[in-house]
């Protein structure tokens, strides 16, 4: 059964001032699992990362916390299979979930990693919400789409970072930005999508705005507000 989530959902950018401003350079390892049964203990807030293994979520882990070594990167994509928990404060973590749909794995494999994440999204208590990473060259593939079925499923909130925008120019990277926000426009109440670059930092005062909101908005604050998204 999906959980009854226990936040406020918003799709402005620009987060009311209730919102505490965390410092993500105080980020550090907590531990991996394996499962969700092995995970930390579920209390506090969490929010999640996901993405291909090849959409460059360590990196954009790394940039956030101003630490290139916290969230391991491979050459080889879809290495790593845990789940991965670093702590913000003692009471809100950042999760580094496995990279999913690139790995030269076998099948059995891969269909572990999805029912484990299935299992995570919907059963984690302490989740706040989801960011996805997507290649902006390489946006809503199959895998992509599954992660934000499983989310809106379960009514948890995604941020879509579409990475590496700095591959593109400005005026085709807008092209890409509008195309997805149209496609996912049927569920744009759980929905909200940027652009983002690890190697420029584009894009990353609108990714803490998100982080900081859901991680620290009040429980009792709990009356959706719709609004449309600020550029």
């Amino acid at each position: 059964m999906p959980k009854t989530p226990n936040f406020t959902w918003i799709t402005v950018i620009n987060t009311p001032n209730k919102a505490q401003k965390l410092n993500f350079k105080s980020t550090e390892f907590l531990q991996s699992a394996s499962a969700l049964s092995n995970a930390p203990a579920d209390f506090g807030c969490e929010v999640a990362f996901a993405g291909r293994s090849n959409a460059g979520k360590s990196s954009a882990i790394n940039a956030l916390t101003g630490n290139s070594k916290l969230a391991r990167t491979s050459r080889t994509p879809g290495r790593t299979q845990l789940i991965n928990f670093f702590t913000v404060t003692d009471q809100l973590r950042l999760v580094d979930l496995p990279g999913y749909g690139f790995a030269k794995v076998p099948l059995k494999v891969k269909q572990e990693w999805n029912k484990q994440l299935e299992r995570y999204l919907q059963y984690r208590g302490s989740l706040k919400g989801l960011v996805l990473l997507m290649d902006i060259r390489h946006p809503l593939k199959d895998y992509d789409k599954q992660m934000i079925e499983w989310a809106t499923v379960s009514e948890m909130p995604v941020h879509i970072l579409l990475t590496k925008c700095d591959k593109l120019k400005r005026g085709p990277a807008k092209t890409v930005l509008l195309g997805v926000k149209k496609e996912l426009k049927p569920h744009e109440r759980w929905i909200s999508v940027q652009l983002f670059s690890s190697h420029n930092h584009e894009g990353m005062n609108e990714l803490q705005r998100t982080l900081n909101w859901w991680l620290t908005l009040p429980e009792e604050d709990s009356t959706p507000i719709a609004e449309e998204s600020v550029e």
